[in-house]
């Protein structure tokens, strides 16, 4: 229940931002995924790591072939689904300072990835942080949350 009530806090805080600013924070349903994860940054560092692997790889593959549209979306996420699937097997077990190195999903690094090459790495992240933030505070206003 609190995923998605997260989610649509994050849909409602995600249009005004986007209304008042011009910026996506990384996709629809980033930001109430992030909100959820916000005491465990271990997991939303290496969301954005995929998405920079992903952002990357699509870079390279835009030189060899025309991407837009749905076609840069679609091509974003199984890429950004392939990064999370290959650090998860190379990375399985692994744990740094008792932190288990995941991403947030599967698709989560892919939704940033687009938005990355849309409207630019920093202000994504500027974005993510500032609406992911809010998320937050209004579940913890609404008493959904534990401690901070």
């Amino acid at each position: 229940m609190i995923l998605a009530e997260s989610i649509a806090i994050g849909l409602v805080l995600g249009f005004f931002f986007y209304e008042f600013t011009g910026l996506v924070a990384g996709g629809l349903v980033v930001p109430g995924y992030f909100a959820l994860y916000w005491r465990q940054p271990a997991m939303m560092g290496t969301s954005v790591v995929v998405a920079l692997m992903t952002w990357g790889f699509m870079k390279l593959i835009a030189r060899v072939t025309i991407l837009y549209g749905r076609r840069r979306f679609t091509l974003a996420v199984l890429v950004g689904f392939s990064c999370q699937w290959a650090m998860e097997g190379l990375l399985s077990g692994v744990d740094i300072a008792d932190t288990r190195i995941d991403a947030i999903g599967y698709v989560i690094p892919g939704l940033l990835a687009n938005e990355m090459e849309r409207q630019g790495i920093s202000r994504t992240i500027l974005g993510l942080v500032i609406v992911s933030a809010g998320v937050r505070i209004c579940l913890a206003l609404l008493g959904r949350l534990g401690p901070w």
